[in-house]
């Protein structure tokens, strides 16, 4: 974990991360010849950049989010093997991309948390720790949905 100077280069570096799953999401989306495929990165894409914004308005001093309980988590995601993106993917590669994302920036956040002294901040990170594990149990319970059921 790279060593930060401020609050200021810990929010910089967390956005900066955002925008760099919020690129990512979106440059999937638009190499999908499925039409539902992109939208599933779209959307993805449009979560990413709403964490941005939360980031944003936190280094403004408009907003602290709360500690959030603790999310379940199915730990489907932490068993499947790693999928390389590809513009034919089908839903289940998707989903276990998106599973394994989540997975990484909660642990970030989490890291991020670990990195201030501030109380405050670590409670904000830790809600947006929450907030990952959530999209990732959202990810898992859909593969178990879709995927896992009809197996």
């Amino acid at each position: 974990m790279t060593n930060f100077g401020s609050v200021t280069d810990l929010l910089d570096f967390a956005m900066e991360r955002e925008e760099e799953a919020y690129q990512f999401y979106s440059d999937m989306a638009k190499k999908m010849k499925i039409p539902s495929m992109r939208k599933v990165f779209e959307d993805f894409a449009r979560e990413e950049l709403g964490h941005k914004k939360k980031l944003s308005k936190i280094k403004e001093g408009k907003l602290l989010m709360p500690t959030e309980k603790k999310v379940l988590d199915l730990m489907i995601g932490d068993y499947l093997v790693d999928v390389e993106p590809s513009p034919y993917m089908d839903y289940q590669e998707a989903l276990i991309i998106a599973m394994k994302k989540e997975k990484a920036a909660f642990k970030l956040y989490m890291d991020l948390a670990a990195a201030t002294d501030d109380p405050n901040l670590q409670a904000t990170f830790q809600a947006f720790a929450q907030e990952e594990a959530k999209h990732k149990l959202r990810f898992e319970i859909e593969y178990d949905k879709y995927i896992l059921t009809e197996n």
